[in-house]
């Protein structure tokens, strides 16, 4: 017995130590230190193995991969941007916001495109209809980047619709997340390969025995087709963005359609994100004019909505994403409306809205009423219950699950992307969104959202009061491991 208890101290102890080195020998937020302090202290052993999984930086082979990535589509970008027409219309509230336009552009790898064509989309069935029509449509090139590509029934119908447009000759590329496309394996994806088609599970989801981070991923979704339009925003595919799943019924989610000189800005992140992932030097792809057209000022879209893309990952320390979204939620005067399926914001965030809201702007957070990961749920429900107390009119959408991730801001300003409202999308994830300055289509996104409202339970304070106390301390307990969730 006292050597087992020999034993057991000398494991304690290692693993205290190890547990001290391992946290603080990176650089990391408190909050995420604290987080998984408490998971190694409280789960010797077991708390390591998750760490090992979870809890470390980009391996440097990757960052490497990543870092290396040189623009190769700017120059056209800012050719056309030159070409567009110069005119102004009521509708442009670019001008008006240059500190966010500047901010976002803080390296010149994200300049304001205007002359853009954008359609709104917030129904599975719509969305898949379009994004079809589109793709048998291309004539030279078809780019598709998702976290989730299912081997499902709709999973399927795009891959044989790809498999068929390669054979036609369109040059056809694939990236996806390896841990977000379970059942979607090499095997099935061959069969595109086999057509003439090109599939690559992007840098951090490959090779996942050898290097085994499974903390990091593409939660990018992007479409590019022949370098014209685009497609980006909230919805990935799979049965279950159709509402064919039971566990969620009708899936609500916000997705855009643009066709302009925005697309090209889709495409290079597209083309930054693929050679990053290529591991033999002939699949890599160099500046081109099938992917990068020329276009006159004829092929501009007839459009006028000012946009700009901007996109983020752990390849960068300083949130740049999550710090953008928080200059444009700045911006607000009237209204701050935003839809989110996971409500964990950082402290940074979390303090905004506060501020913002008890500045006398009516801010209003939509979020599910149901949850797709049960820790996750109960820390966003602890949030929510702060943020009520906080004067933010919390929104739970019962109409099935609201995958939205969108901002509106006033009648001016509104975003639409990948990112949702938690610590994964700032810190973690791979993420693109859009920012549009523009009323008119600001208007659609705030009509879309007063929608929702009347699908949606406004949360209050005796709602709050007569939630159960094993709840509330469920709440408590997620809340505290939010940072690595």
């Amino acid at each position: 017995m006292i050597l087992l208890h020999d034993i057991i101290y000398i494991i304690l102890i290692s693993n205290d130590l190890l547990a001290l080195y391992i946290v603080f020998h990176r650089r990391r937020s408190v909050a995420t230190t604290w987080a998984w302090l408490i998971v190694l202290l409280i789960f010797p052993i077991f708390g390591l193995i998750l760490y090992s999984f979870f809890g470390r930086g980009l391996s440097q082979e990757n960052l490497f991969a990543i870092n290396k990535q040189k623009h190769i589509g700017l120059r056209n970008v800012q050719k056309m941007i030159t070409k567009a027409p110069k005119r102004a219309t009521p509708t442009d509230t670019s001008d008006q916001a240059k500190v966010l336009v500047n901010l976002l552009n803080r390296h010149n790898d994200s300049p304001l495109t205007k002359n853009n064509q954008v359609k709104l989309y917030t129904d599975g069935h719509a969305f898949f209809d379009d994004l079809i029509a589109d793709l048998k449509a291309a004539k030279e090139t078809i780019n598709i980047e998702f976290y989730t590509f299912y081997n499902d029934k709709i999973g399927n119908k795009i891959l044989k619709l790809l498999i068929a447009k390669a054979k036609a000759g369109v040059n056809v590329h694939v990236i996806y997340d390896a841990w977000g496309s379970m059942g979607a394996s090499k095997t099935w994806f061959d069969q595109l390969r086999k057509a003439g088609g090109q599939v690559l599970p992007f840098v951090t989801s490959r090779s996942v025995i050898t290097r085994y981070r499974i903390n990091y991923h593409l939660h990018r979704k992007i479409v590019v087709v022949d370098g014209r339009i685009s497609w980006t925003g909230g919805f990935n595919i799979g049965d279950q963005y159709l509402g064919e799943k039971k566990k969620f019924g009708y899936w609500r989610d916000t997705h855009v359609r643009i066709v302009g000189s925005a697309s090209l800005l889709l495409q290079e992140r597209f083309v930054m994100d693929w050679n990053a992932s290529i591991q033999k030097d002939h699949e890599v792809i160099t500046f081109n004019s099938e992917m990068f057209p020329d276009l006159d000022e004829n092929d501009i879209a007839p459009g006028d909505v000012a946009t700009q893309v901007i996109s983020d990952g752990p390849d960068h320390y300083n949130s740049n994403m999550r710090n953008g979204m928080m200059r444009l939620m700045l911006l607000a005067r009237k209204r701050l409306w935003i839809q989110t399926p996971y409500l964990i914001p950082d402290e940074a965030m979390f303090a905004t809205w506060q501020i913002i809201a008890k500045s006398g702007v009516d801010v209003r957070i939509m979020i599910p009423c149901k949850p797709d990961h049960p820790f996750i749920y109960r820390a966003t429900q602890w949030y929510a219950n702060e943020l009520t107390r906080s004067g933010v009119k919390i929104y739970t959408y019962n109409d099935g699950f609201i995958h939205s991730k969108t901002i509106v801001v006033d009648d001016k300003y509104s975003t639409v992307g990948s990112m949702n409202q938690d610590y994964r999308s700032y810190h973690l994830n791979f993420e693109d969104n859009v920012v549009f300055y523009d009323r008119g289509f600001t208007e659609q996104m705030a009509e879309q959202f007063k929608t929702d409202m009347k699908k949606s339970t406004l949360l209050t304070q005796e709602m709050i009061d007569q939630q159960s106390r094993y709840l509330k301390t469920l709440q408590a307990f997620s809340r505290m491991l939010s940072p690595i969730l």
